[in-house]
């Protein structure tokens, strides 16, 4: 990837008027923390992997870890942080445990990442 310097102002000049605006309309910073902390759960490569195979369907971790070519261990750890971050959810069928995205927010991040990325 080739970096491009950010062109600027040839004058510092600030505009009182749109800064106020924007700054109306800015959400508070503890919402835009909890926003960070979300995409860095996206940051790790395994979730994503996990994810895309929820994007697809309802599965249990041995699924997931055959798929991912990974331990059942290493795959309940980072299904236990998607579900503490509310990312995914589990429901009990039998013996098994079946793990799908927590909602349609979650899917439609993904493949906004995947479409953007796509570009």
């Amino acid at each position: 990837m080739v970096y491009q310097e950010v062109e600027c102002c040839e004058q510092f000049t600030v505009h009182p008027e749109i800064v106020e605006e924007v700054r109306a309309l800015m959400p508070q910073e503890e919402l835009l923390a909890d926003v960070a902390d979300l995409f860095k759960i996206f940051g790790d490569s395994t979730r994503i992997r996990i994810l895309m195979v929820l994007f697809e369907r309802e599965v249990c971790v041995c699924d997931i870890a055959q798929l991912l070519g990974m331990t059942q261990s290493a795959i309940s750890h980072q299904l236990r942080i998607l579900r503490d971050n509310h990312l995914i959810k589990s429901r009990r069928a039998g013996k098994q445990i079946l793990y799908s995205l927590a909602d349609d927010h979650v899917k439609t991040i993904i493949g906004q990442g995947l479409e953007h990325v796509q570009e």
